[in-house]
C-alpha cells in the first residue's frame, strides 16, 4: 500500500460521512420550510410545533455537515495538489459562487431564522428560512456543477498542462450537471422523507404507549390531539416521499443515457458486462437477466450496442496509453443494485402507507382520519437506513466508477496525488479524521435521539391568577 491508496480511502472516508448530512439538510430544510408555511396560512398550533421540533433535528444536522466539509477542501491541498493544480482554474468559480454567494446566504438568513423568533414579524420570519433553504439547493447545485465537470469536462482548455476556463456558462450547464443536479436533489427528498416517516412513525409508538417490538399492547390514555399531529406530519413526509422518488427516476433514466454516452466504462461496470453487446440484457442479480433492457435503459433502443469493460478497456489503452482503465467493477456493480433496490423500497414503502392512512368513510359519510397502524409505525422506523444507503450507493456508483480518472480523459487519479506527501503522513492524518469523525458521530446520534425521544417542547402551563388584587396572569409560550 502506498500515500495513493491511503488517500483515496482518506477523500473516500471523509467525503461519505460528510454526504450522511447533506441529503438530510437540504431536505428537510424545504419540509420544515413547509411546515412553518402550513402555520403561516393556517394559524394551526400544532404546524408551529412541529416547525420547532424538525427544525431543531435541521439545525444539528446542519451544524455537522458544516462542520465535516471544511475537511473537504483542507485535502485539495494535502494529499491532491496535483490535482488542485490541473483543476484550480475551472474548480475556482463553481466553488467560489458556492462559498460567497450560496452559502452565505444560507448561513446569514438560517442565522436571523433562529434567532428571530418572536423578533422579526412572522412573514419576515418565514421568508428568512426560504431564502436559507434556497441557498442550500444553490450550494448543492455549484458543487455538483463542479464534480460533473471532472465526469465530463467542458467549456476548457488544457494550456501549460493545467485546464484553464474558458466558458463558465458551459461548466454550470454541463449536460451531467443539469442531470445530476435534480437527481441528487430529488434523493436528498426521499432521504429526509425517509427520516421524518421514521420519527413521526417513533414519535406514534411513544403517544400510544407502544414499543417499537410488538411486545407490549398496553396505550396511553388520551394523546389523541398529538397523534394527530404525527400522523400529520408522517403523511406530509410520505409525500414528499413518493414525488421525489418519480423525479429520481426520471433523472435517473437521462443519468443512464448520458453515461452510454459520456461514460461507457462506468455503465459497462455497473453491469458486468465484458464486451460489446447489443441488445444488452440488464442483470438484476448475477444469474437473473431481462433480455435487451440495459440498451433500452441506456439507449432508448433494445437493440442498441452498449459497450463492455474488456473492449473499452483496449480501446483507452490505444488512446491515451498502457494503463489499467477500469474501476472495482464488484463495488460499482452492487453499488448500483443497492441504490435501485434500497431507493424502490423506499418509495414503495411510502406509497403504500399513504394508502393505508388516507382518509376513509365514517358515519353518515363523512371522511374521517385513517389511524397509523402500529406495524407500520415500526416498519417506518426499522426503514430509515434504507434511503441514506441508497443515496450513499449512488454516491460510490458515481466517484468509483470513474476511476482511474479524477477528470475524465485527462487526469488520472495515480496523477493526481501529492508528490510530497508521504505513506505515514497520509497514515496519521487518516486515523486521526476517523477518531474525530467517530466522536463527532456520536455527539450526532446522542442528540438526534435525545431530541426525539424527548419530543416537542409543550406550552408552559398557564398560572392561575392569585387571589391578590393586581396579581398577573402569565400566558402560556412556546419556546424555541
Amino acid at each position: 500500500m502506498d500515500a495513493l491508496d491511503l488517500a483515496r480511502w482518506q477523500f473516500g472516508v471523509t467525503t461519505v460521512y460528510h454526504f450522511l448530512f447533506v441529503p438530510l439538510t437540504i431536505g428537510l430544510g424545504v419540509f420544515v420550510a413547509g411546515l412553518q408555511t402550513a402555520w403561516h396560512r393556517t394559524d394551526k398550533p400544532h404546524y408551529l410545533t412541529l416547525t420547532k421540533f424538525f427544525g431543531k433535528l435541521f439545525l444539528i444536522n446542519f451544524a455537522m455537515g458544516v462542520v465535516t466539509g471544511l475537511v473537504q477542501e483542507f485535502q485539495f491541498g494535502m494529499n491532491w495538489s496535483e490535482y488542485s493544480t490541473f483543476v484550480g482554474d475551472v474548480f475556482g468559480a463553481p466553488l467560489a459562487l458556492e462559498a460567497l454567494l450560496a452559502f452565505f446566504l444560507e448561513s446569514t438568513f438560517l442565522g436571523l431564522w433562529i434567532f428571530g423568533w418572536d423578533r422579526l414579524p412572522r412573514r419576515v420570519h418565514l421568508a428568512c428560512l426560504w431564502a436559507a433553504v434556497i441557498g442550500s439547493n444553490m450550494s448543492a447545485y455549484f458543487i455538483l456543477a463542479a464534480n460533473a465537470w471532472m465526469k465530463h469536462p467542458v467549456g476548457y482548455e488544457v494550456v501549460g498542462g493545467r485546464a484553464r476556463m474558458t466558458d463558465l456558462w458551459a461548466v454550470l450547464t454541463n449536460s451531467t450537471a443539469v442531470a445530476q443536479v435534480p437527481h441528487v436533489v430529488a434523493g436528498s427528498f426521499v432521504v429526509a422523507g425517509g427520516f421524518v416517516i421514521a420519527v413521526s412513525g417513533y414519535r406514534v409508538l411513544r403517544e400510544r404507549g407502544l414499543t417499537l417490538l410488538p411486545r407490549r399492547t398496553r396505550r396511553a390514555a388520551g394523546g389523541g390531539e398529538e397523534r394527530g399531529m404525527w400522523r400529520t406530519s408522517l403523511r406530509a413526509a410520505l409525500v414528499m416521499t413518493a414525488i421525489a422518488g418519480v423525479v429520481v427516476a426520471a433523472t435517473g433514466d437521462t443519468s443512464g443515457r448520458l453515461l452510454h454516452e459520456q461514460q461507457p466504462m462506468k455503465l459497462a461496470a455497473a453491469e458486468g458486462l465484458r464486451h460489446d453487446t447489443a441488445g444488452a440484457p440488464f442483470s438484476v442479480v448475477p444469474g437473473v437477466e431481462v433480455p435487451g433492457l440495459l440498451s433500452l435503459l441506456a439507449a432508448h433502443d433494445p437493440g442498441a450496442t452498449v459497450q463492455g469493460i474488456d473492449d473499452i478497456q483496449a480501446r483507452y489503452a490505444k488512446t491515451f496509453g498502457p494503463a489499467d482503465y477500469t474501476p472495482d467493477v464488484p463495488v460499482v456493480f452492487w453499488s448500483f443494485r443497492v441504490m435501485i433496490g434500497f431507493g424502490m423500497t423506499t418509495v414503495g414503502l411510502a406509497v403504500l402507507a399513504l394508502w393505508l392512512t388516507r382518509r376513509g368513510g365514517g358515519r353518515r359519510g363523512a371522511r374521517t382520519a385513517r389511524p397509523v397502524p402500529a406495524w407500520l409505525a415500526r416498519a417506518a422506523v426499522f426503514a430509515l437506513p434504507l434511503p441514506t444507503a441508497a443515496i450513499v450507493a449512488g454516491w460510490l456508483l458515481s466517484e468509483i466508477g470513474r476511476q482511474p480518472w479524477t477528470v475524465q480523459g485527462e487526469l488520472m487519479t495515480a496523477a493526481s496525488v501529492s508528490p510530497s506527501v508521504s505513506l505515514t503522513e497520509v497514515a496519521v492524518t487518516l486515523a486521526a479524521f476517523t477518531v474525530l469523525y467517530g466522536v463527532l458521530a456520536v455527539a450526532e446520534g446522542v442528540l438526534l435521539v435525545r431530541h426525539v425521544k424527548a419530543g416537542p417542547e409543550r406550552p408552559a402551563p398557564a398560572v392561575p391568577a392569585a387571589e391578590e388584587p393586581g396579581a398577573t396572569r402569565l400566558t402560556p409560550t412556546l419556546m424555541y
